[in-house]
């Protein structure tokens, strides 16, 4: 069967940047499970997995614009420290969820700490950054009617309700 819409994918990868570094993996672990076609991973990858079948295995080198998109230095700001209520240290590195300006919830990174001025940013930490995957197809398969109505995989390498 091969990779199209509304198939479960399943696939080992190793992420790298453009420096050869490890990113992430799934080697040695679970398999990845994803709905194709349901925007559940980033559009360059989904796109060269399209029309592929298990066993596969391709290298695929993804832009920004393909992947997390690009570094936006408007995303990083100052803020006081009072806005971490009930949080008593704070790190760089660190990671929390607040409300963005159209109500949507968006995760932020603390990236500096200074005295009672602490710098966020709510890019995605690989955003502006060249991807590359190499990937081997383990499985494809139809999606289940309740995977295609909550839009994403249910068990093994997938969520679990």
């Amino acid at each position: 069967m091969q990779i199209s819409n509304n198939t479960v994918v399943t696939i080992d990868y190793t992420l790298t940047d453009d420096a050869g570094e490890v990113i992430d993996s799934s080697r040695g672990g679970e398999p990845m499970a994803y709905l194709h076609g349901a925007r559940n991973i980033i559009p360059g990858l989904e796109a060269a997995l399209e029309g592929k079948s298990a066993g596969d295995v391709i290298n695929v080198h993804v832009e920004p614009d393909d992947a997390y998109g690009p570094h936006h230095e408007g995303l990083i700001q100052a803020i006081d420290r009072s806005m971490f209520e009930g949080v008593d240290t704070l790190e760089v590195g660190m990671e929390f969820h607040a409300q963005a300006n159209d109500g949507s919830m968006q995760v932020v990174r603390i990236v500096s700490v200074d005295g009672d001025d602490v710098t966020i940013d709510a890019n995605h930490p690989l955003a502006g950054m060249p991807l590359n995957f190499d990937v081997t197809v383990v499985d494809v398969r139809d999606a289940t009617e309740e995977e295609l109505s909550h839009g994403h995989v249910h068990g093994p390498g997938g969520h679990a309700h």
